[in-house]
């Protein structure tokens, strides 16, 4: 049987989620992060020692600005009202992505943020804020040009990533079979599992099943 330390998730479809609903996209963002703490929840009581969320892509900018706005304001007063709570909870937040492109104000909470829990244990909670692993891995090659007889664990330690162990399953909601410029190198042996349901639908029992069906994978990294 499969152990499992990591579950990576591509949260797509709260937009969607709040149209349908006529209700407008952020009010989907915002049903999002409700599903989020839901699933943290799940994760801590299921023992899983870590969860990714892809919160903001690097290609998000791209997004009209008021939208942009909006979610980079979300961010900001989540952590700014929930740090309390994540703390009693045992959360180890760990923030990782291009963070210096945001604004001082962000970047200030952010960074509190990880500094308030970083003595927790009980579960590590990832969030790719302005990520994208296309640049990830160009800044890592930078780093490593000048070396010689570089390997793949110098590489590696030079991603935004160096201290995690690599997700053993990926879960996208939203109805899209992508990766969307995610842990493009972290993935490579990764169980992928692509959901039709939005985000803000997605549950503890979504979850459960996923994680009975990775159980039964058998997994050969490359040999028989």
């Amino acid at each position: 049987m499969n152990s499992l330390n990591h579950v990576a998730f591509i949260m797509d479809g709260n937009g969607r989620w709040g149209q349908k609903r006529n209700k407008g996209r952020n009010f989907g963002h915002i049903t999002g992060i409700k599903t989020v703490k839901k699933i943290v929840k799940s994760a801590i009581k299921l023992k899983i020692p870590i969860v990714t969320f892809y919160v903001f892509s690097s290609e998000n900018w791209k997004r009209p600005k008021k939208e942009v706005s909006f979610l980079l304001k979300l961010i900001k007063i989540y952590f700014l009202k929930e740090i309390e709570n994540i703390k009693k909870q045992g959360i180890k937040l760990n923030i990782f992505g291009e963070k210096y492109k945001l604004a001082k104000d962000i970047k200030v909470v952010l960074k509190r943020s990880m500094e308030a829990t970083k003595k927790n244990k009980k579960i590590l909670v990832n969030l790719a804020i302005n990520y994208g692993s296309k640049n990830e891995i160009l800044n890592a090659i930078k780093k490593t040009r000048d070396k010689k007889n570089i390997t793949l664990k110098m590489f590696e330690k030079n991603l935004y990533t160096k201290n995690l162990i690599f997700p053993d399953i990926l879960i996208r909601t939203g109805g899209y079979n992508r990766l969307s410029n995610f842990m493009l190198w972290q993935l490579a042996y990764t169980e992928i599992f692509f959901l039709k349901k939005l985000w803000p639908d997605f549950n503890s029992t979504d979850l459960l099943k996923i994680i009975k069906q990775f159980k039964k994978i058998k997994r050969n990294f490359g040999s028989i």
